[in-house]
């Protein structure tokens, strides 16, 4: 069954009239729409909105990102996720800057060879910044084309993509491409659910072949997935006053670069408070005092299922803080401590700390620690 006519007619009067008042739709600045498409990658809208306005005050243009140190930039990543995306974002304005004399490119082959940049991407900054005419085919659209034409399989897959892709080209319209998909992509988010679909509420339930044939919960095909894995970490807050220690994740290692608290990984059956103690006298040399149990902190990432015992302490020999001490840098501006590194333990003044780079679940220990 061809695309009817009138469908994407339709779709965008339902846009214009529904769409959700979002800041990345009220500029036309291909770099700014740049950063909502990488941000918005595996990541609510929702989340987004409170990262979005902040990083682009900071980083307005390639040039200033380009420029940009890795710490700086992962600490305005910080609690977004997928901290490859920040990586590649960055790659992309050095591109810019270094092969385009800073101009972003206007052309859809030259924007989709940026860093990162796939395909969807490359069509929803292409369409939206310069009304280029390119499709674009994200999860919210492969699930509105497979509900309305009854398409069969995994977008993601190469043996099944094309089919897609030809439906998203043949429904696109050239005047209004822009706004073309983003209505695609507003209908599966706001509507055409993954699950429990509002079809009732649909502009193209009419049209919608899996809803006359009463398949909507079965399209698009679901990938299996992995059961997630349990993993248990041990966590300690040393203190120190008003300082915190923390140390930087390795390179190599799932979330390089971040600062971390300390944690160790155990079995389900250890002694979590004898682990601690032995763990943090053999790695970084520190005998604590005070060790009390504060509370747990639970996250999720990739298909892992992380419950983190968080444990407070502080430094136990007079020596061994003195030496925590010289190596804060209290002499530092604003008391700001020399950034860890993954040879050993920093402290750093709690509300320094938490305008760093920390991951996720670093934050989650803190607050479970009552800081």
């Amino acid at each position: 069954m061809p695309p009817q006519p009138d469908l994407t007619q339709n779709l965008i009067g339902w846009f214009d009239r529904h769409k959700r008042d979002l800041p990345w739709r009220r500029t036309a600045d291909p770099w700014a729409i740049l950063v909502s498409e990488v941000m918005l990658q595996q990541t609510r809208v929702e989340v987004v909105l409170d990262y979005y306005e902040r990083f682009l005050k900071r980083y307005p243009g390639a040039q200033e990102l380009a420029a940009a140190g890795e710490a700086d930039l992962l600490a305005a990543w910080s609690g977004l996720g997928y901290y490859r995306r920040a990586r590649h974002l960055q790659a992309a304005a050095r591109t810019i800057v270094e092969e385009h004399g800073g101009a972003f490119p206007r052309d859809f082959e030259s924007i989709l060879s940026l860093p990162g940049v796939g395909r969807t991407t490359a069509g929803a900054v292409a369409s939206i910044a310069f009304g280029l005419p390119y499709p674009v085919v994200d999860g919210n659209v492969a699930r509105v084309l497979a509900r309305l034409f009854l398409v069969e399989g995994d977008f993601r897959k190469r043996a099944q993509a094309r089919r897609f892709w030809d439906l998203a080209e043949e429904l696109l319209d050239r005047r209004r491409p822009g706004d073309s998909n983003q209505a695609f992509m507003e209908l599966g988010a706001l509507t055409c659910l993954r699950k429990k679909p509002r079809c009732l509420l649909c502009p193209l339930a009419r049209e919608c072949r899996a809803r006359q044939e009463g398949r909507c919960d079965d399209l698009p095909a679901r990938r299996a997935r992995r059961p997630p894995l349990p993993v248990r970490l041990i966590a300690v807050l040393l203190r120190q006053g008003k300082a915190v220690a923390l140390v930087r994740r390795a390179p190599g290692t799932l979330m390089a670069g971040l600062l971390d608290v300390p944690a160790l990984e155990v079995g389900a059956g250890d002694d979590a408070r004898a682990r601690a103690v032995r763990w943090l006298k053999d790695r970084f040399g520190l005998g604590v005092r005070g060790l009390e149990e504060a509370g747990v902190a639970r996250h999720a990432i990739t298909h892992r299922r992380v419950r983190v015992e968080v444990f407070t302490a502080q430094p136990a020999a007079r020596e061994t803080a003195a030496l925590l001490r010289e190596a804060r840098g209290e002499h530092a501006p604003a008391g700001i401590a020399p950034e860890p590194d993954e040879q050993g333990l920093r402290f750093i003044a709690l509300e320094e700390a938490r305008g760093l780079a920390l991951s996720a679940l670093a934050r989650k220990i803190l607050a479970a620690g009552g800081l």
